[in-house]
């Protein structure tokens, strides 16, 4: 019996040995610890990793300028077309003796019957319409040819017979547009080249001819 007391003594000094902190090292494991200790360098402290810069916050976009206003385009003024060419005014009505237009020695010239007859129409024995279109037809014919003076033979009649209306109306016929650009005066002819049966007609020289 005397023995357990022992073994339990054993037990707890075993004990105390492994459970020794630094204060209970001998003077052996002081220098022991000494001697390791003696080149080991202290750890440096980790220095704390830089942290990272924060991403720059968006900037709101810059408002765009205003686009410069246009300026309103001045209309150019249109070009002007150049305008028709006005038609000429129609020559004023012709009468017996009275030439607008002719130089006053020519048209005496025509009255007394001093201008050369260059060629002549006679009417006698037309009808109204044959006649008209003889007429017509003569005279483009003789300023064609650039004859100055000519001849139309109307008759003098009487107011039963034609010559008398052809008298009337060979006058109108050569105010006609067609016959009247065509000529610039007329009068009765001189009794020797029929009298007042018979005219005198001053042609208008065809231009460029």
């Amino acid at each position: 019996m005397a023995g357990k007391p022992g073994g339990a003594g054993q037990g707890q000094g075993q004990g105390h040995g492994m459970g020794q902190g630094p204060g209970d090292l001998s003077q052996e494991d002081r220098d022991l610890w000494r001697h390791v200790t003696r080149d080991a360098k202290p750890l440096k402290k980790r220095e704390p990793a830089p942290r990272a810069a924060p991403e720059p916050k968006a900037s709101a976009p810059e408002p765009e300028a205003p686009a410069p206003e246009a300026k309103p385009k001045t209309a150019k003024p249109a070009r002007l077309e150049r305008a028709a060419p006005r038609p000429a005014p129609p020559a004023p009505a012709l009468r017996h003796g009275r030439a607008a237009g002719v130089d006053r020695r020519s048209a005496q010239r025509l009255t007394r019957g001093q201008l050369p007859v260059e060629a002549a129409l006679d009417l006698h024995g037309h009808t109204q319409d044959q006649a008209h279109a003889a007429l017509e037809r003569f005279l483009s014919e003789v300023q064609a040819r650039g004859l100055r003076c000519v001849l139309v033979i109307t008759g003098k009649g009487t107011t039963k017979e034609a010559g008398g209306v052809l008298r009337a109306q060979v006058p109108r016929w050569l105010n006609e547009p067609a016959n009247r650009a065509r000529i610039l005066a007329f009068d009765y002819a001189q009794p020797k080249d029929g009298g007042l049966g018979a005219l005198y007609v001053l042609i208008r020289r065809k231009r460029g001819g």
